[in-house]
């Protein structure tokens, strides 16, 4: 009997691992996250007419676009900035969105989002270009695994 519970544990223990392994991008929830976001700031006309890129750009939320291989550490201070001037609707959404970027990171899952725990940013967006680059890349993630 302990050998089949032991044996138990262990098919259990790596049918565990697997899932968790082919989850590790979490694809399908961010992109469920981030097309809700970007469904409720295309509402808002402010944050989509919001331009990061003029030097008088002093109302405008703007946030890290991510050089190639550094996008998850981006991500997480992106999403962390959005979650201090967030309003509540947006908090849950963007809380989940902040956690799993963070495990991501730490995990080193998705690794050619993952390169650096530095975000490096040559460019600005507000909040529409930058949940707009998360969604493109998780599409490509997605595009790849397909």
């Amino acid at each position: 009997m302990h050998a089949n519970a032991s044996m138990l544990s262990y098919v259990f223990f790596s049918c565990l691992l697997l899932s968790v392994q082919a989850h590790d991008c979490q694809v399908r929830e961010i992109m469920l996250f981030t097309n809700r976001l970007l469904a409720e700031k295309l509402q808002d006309k402010t944050s989509v007419n919001c331009s990061c890129r003029e030097p008088t750009a002093n109302s405008c939320l703007c946030l890290p676009i991510p050089e190639p291989g550094h996008e998850l550490s981006c991500f997480v201070e992106g999403t962390e900035r959005l979650m201090n001037a967030s309003v509540t609707s947006e908090a849950t959404t963007l809380q989940l969105l902040n956690r799993s970027f963070q495990t991501q990171l730490e995990r080193k899952f998705c690794g050619q989002l993952s390169r650096s725990d530095q975000c490096q940013s040559k460019t600005k967006g507000n909040m529409k270009e930058f949940l707009t680059q998360i969604r493109k890349s998780y599409q490509e993630i997605k595009k790849s695994k397909a």
